[in-house]
């Protein structure tokens, strides 16, 4: 009787595929998903690519991913599942400010945004919520979706960036960091050549004349999105 409850509850378990670049963070957060008797890690995945091809195999029941990838990010991760797997949630693990990011997550279709320096209880209490069909963020998120959802947007918020790309949103705050090129390079898993692209298109776009006008713009919006005054 006893081997047959612990089969019929192996077979409960609810299936983790994990999505991050750095090993040993993949490893600590499946050491702390499979202490949960209804949850357990059925691959690891270290970029967009290898993600989505497991997720086809594999079938999980949630994708827990980061948002710095090498080559496409998590955010056009997220996309690409829900054109391909809409049914299955994705929820986000990451080291960058919820203020700056779980907006964008969940507009790309995630179901959730937790930082990684939350600890691992967190993150399996969101992914918890998100199987009970709940939008797994912070206290201050969540009050900031309903003033949005409710038509009561703080003023400030009324002034919206132009339209960038995943990428630009997610380089910006290093720039506002005063990062070279090779240190977020470095960061984002990218090369030097491409950042600085990211550059140019972001001081053409923001029709900004040069590097310190783009540093400046890139410190105000990270202070601003720290007091949530930026639209996501």
């Amino acid at each position: 009787m006893k081997a047959k409850s612990k089969i019929a509850a192996a077979a409960k378990r609810k299936r983790i595929l994990l999505v991050d670049d750095h090993p040993l963070m993949r490893e600590g957060v499946a050491q702390w998903i499979q202490r949960s008797p209804d949850l357990e890690v059925c691959g690891q995945a270290e970029t967009a690519a290898q993600a989505l091809s497991l997720a086809s195999k594999l079938k999980p029941d949630l994708v827990l991913t980061d948002i710095s990838l090498s080559g496409r990010s998590g955010l056009e991760l997220i996309k690409d599942l829900a054109a391909v797997q809409p049914d299955l949630p994705t929820l986000v693990l990451s080291m960058h400010d919820e203020w700056l990011y779980a907006g964008r997550a969940l507009n790309a279709g995630a179901r959730g945004y937790v930082m990684k320096r939350s600890g691992g209880a967190r993150v399996v209490e969101a992914i918890h919520e998100v199987f009970q069909g709940r939008i797994a963020v912070g206290p201050e998120i969540a009050s900031r979706l309903l003033e949005e959802y409710s038509g009561h947007k703080p003023r400030a918020s009324q002034t919206a960036l132009p339209p960038l790309t995943d990428r630009e949103f997610e380089i910006l705050p290093f720039i506002g960091q005063a990062k070279s090129n090779r240190e977020i390079a470095e960061e984002l898993r990218l090369s030097p050549k491409t950042v600085e692209t990211h550059r140019l298109n972001l001081m053409s776009k923001l029709k900004l004349k040069n590097r310190s006008e783009l540093l400046r713009f890139a410190l105000r919006y990270v202070e601003c999105e720290g007091a949530g005054a930026w639209t996501s």
